[in-house]
């Protein structure tokens, strides 16, 4: 049986993939910062072990996989989840907006990944699933330090699989499109319906739907596809 290990797993995407790889009997540790309560929630609920840390500072990644070894004696699968937001003029953000945004989604997944790719390589096994954004890809007007962040994390993904994959370790980023979380939720009715028209598929996406995506190319079965940028986000960003 396989041990997984999901960063940003108390809400949206991330409580969905925690979810998703429970029911099918793996075992769990996710990764959370604020959502305390959210947290407990879902660890009764799925069995998962919570861990706090601010992944954002390298000292408390460092600590937060040491501890989901400890619980679960190795990572196999690693779900880079965590991230924030930012919708501001470009002209606007200030030096702690910038460094909030880019150590907390592109530093939190190196710091994690950097940790967990030791343990992968001591066993020579590992899945690596990154969550970029499609604003990674196409850019996002007022969200350029948001989607610099994303779009860094797809160079990291395609040097990782060349680095890594020799030793079974594959790494691939997923970019969801507009997904029905709470990221998005202060996004009002005209944003959404906008953004759904724009779509091919004619709707928003759904946090199952994404982590069911994930946990198809997370499995033993998906070791010939690594260093893949892959969009799931409804044919938006064609």
């Amino acid at each position: 049986m396989k041990n997984v290990l999901i960063t940003g797993g108390s809400r949206g995407i991330g409580r969905a993939c925690v979810e998703k790889f429970a029911r099918e009997g793996y075992t769990v540790s996710f990764i959370y910062n604020n959502s305390v309560a959210a947290a407990d929630e879902l660890s009764a609920k799925t069995g998962a072990y919570a861990i706090r840390a601010d992944i954002s500072r390298s000292d408390e990644a460092s600590r937060a996989v040491e501890n989901a070894i400890a619980k679960m004696g190795s990572v196999d699968i690693l779900v880079n989840n965590a991230g924030i937001s930012l919708i501001k003029l470009f002209t606007e953000t200030t030096d702690a907006d910038y460094y909030n945004i880019m150590n907390t989604n592109f530093g939190g997944t190196f710091f994690v990944t950097r940790e967990v790719a030791k343990n992968m390589l001591s066993n020579h096994f590992g899945r690596i699933v990154n969550i970029g954004s499609m604003w990674g890809k196409v850019g996002a007007s007022c969200e350029v330090a948001y989607s610099a962040s994303k779009a860094a994390i797809e160079g990291f993904t395609k040097a990782l699989a060349k680095e890594l994959g020799l030793s079974g370790i594959t790494a691939n980023c997923i970019e969801p499109g507009v997904i029905n979380t709470g990221m998005n939720a202060e996004l009002d009715e005209e944003t959404l319906a906008g953004l759904c028209d724009e779509t091919p598929v004619g709707r928003i996406g759904q946090a199952d739907e994404l982590a069911e995506f994930v946990f198809m190319i997370a499995t033993e079965k998906s070791g010939f596809l690594t260093g893949q940028v892959i969009g799931f986000d409804g044919g938006f960003a064609i």
